[in-house]
């Protein structure tokens, strides 16, 4: 089977790109010529140069293949401006989604978010029925994940076989770009005294992965799909990581009062440095318990939570291996 991978230099996307040279597949994946590729060395897989927005080069690299995961998006939105975050990831999208329905790709696969769900209301974990709240544009990369998968429920009523999946926070070897990963690596090099109150889904890559190809041969035209894990405290959380680290855990719980002025102060902070490592927004989330429910995956898709522990250690040793502890 010939399958294109957008997002392939990514950290979701290299490790969908790997599986399916494993098991056999003719892997194309769409690239800019300055990403970085060593997500991808070693691979085979042939390279498309261009851009998920040029419509001629998009059609070139769907041209022919049976099968589509839509990756790419920009996922590090806090290093991004809020235009790139919607351009990109909502028409972007769309521009996909017209190739593969000119084309007639027999499925396509969508990586969007559990950001997209929102925040949940109740208290308890989210499932799919959950919709963002109307004042969802005040998240823009929540919001524009929410706008792709409209795009996508757009093209299957047009006719194209496609599925979206829901991943939480993926953790675990080769995100070389430091998104998810980021907190690993901060407390591997300094300890870190308090933790937020609240809490989140921390997903395993490897049941990620065989999250996205499950979907494609048994997920259901239109409806999305949680991959999450286990829903842990940041206080646990952090918890695993200092003893992975060999670093002291944490030891307060920061009140919930001072998150809204730590973001007002970290988004003035961000106006003045190239590379911010977190966003106001981050820390604003950071005192809800941001819970998802994997449930449907696991009955409909064979979907398995796997272990944090086992994630973050794999994700350290990465780390330290390519020399981003130091």
């Amino acid at each position: 089977m010939r399958v294109l991978v957008t997002g392939a230099t990514g950290f979701i996307g290299s490790h969908v790109a790997a599986a399916l040279v494993r098991r056999g597949d003719q892997v194309r994946v769409l690239r800019r010529k300055d990403s970085r590729t060593i997500a991808l060395d070693g691979l085979d897989v042939e390279h498309i140069y261009g851009d998920v927005l040029e419509r001629e080069t998009v059609a070139a690299a769907v041209h022919g293949c049976d099968l589509v995961f839509h990756v790419a998006a920009v996922a590090s939105y806090w290093r991004a401006r809020r235009e790139q975050v919607y351009r990109v990831n909502v028409q972007g999208t769309r521009v996909v989604l017209d190739a593969c329905l000119a084309a007639g790709v027999h499925r396509m696969v969508y990586t969007s978010s559990v950001a997209a769900l929102g925040i949940p209301r109740d208290g308890k974990p989210a499932d799919e029925t959950q919709t963002l709240d109307r004042n969802a544009e005040r998240w823009p990369y929540a919001h524009s994940k929410h706008l792709a998968e409209q795009e996508v429920r757009a093209a299957v009523a047009q006719g194209l076989s496609a599925v979206i999946v829901n991943p939480a926070i993926v953790i675990g070897p080769g995100d070389h770009n430091i998104i998810s990963g980021s907190m690993i690596v901060e407390m591997a090099k300094r300890p870190l005294p308090a933790v937020p109150p609240g809490g989140v889904s921390m997903a395993d890559i490897d049941a990620v992965v065989q999250g996205h190809l499950a979907a494609a041969e048994r997920g259901r035209a239109g409806e999305r799909y949680i991959l999450g894990g286990e829903n842990l405290t940041y206080k646990e959380i952090t918890a695993i990581i200092a003893e992975v680290a060999g670093r002291p855990a944490p030891r307060w719980i920061t009140p919930a009062w001072v998150l809204p002025l730590a973001a007002a102060a970290l988004d003035m902070i961000n106006h003045f440095v190239a590379r911010p490592i977190a966003s106001g927004d981050q820390v604003r989330l950071s005192a809800h318990n941001v819970f998802f429910d994997s449930g449907k995956a696991m009955r409909e898709l064979d979907y398995h939570i796997l272990p944090f522990r086992d994630a973050a250690s794999r994700a350290y040793l990465w780390y330290a291996e390519h020399g981003y502890l130091t």
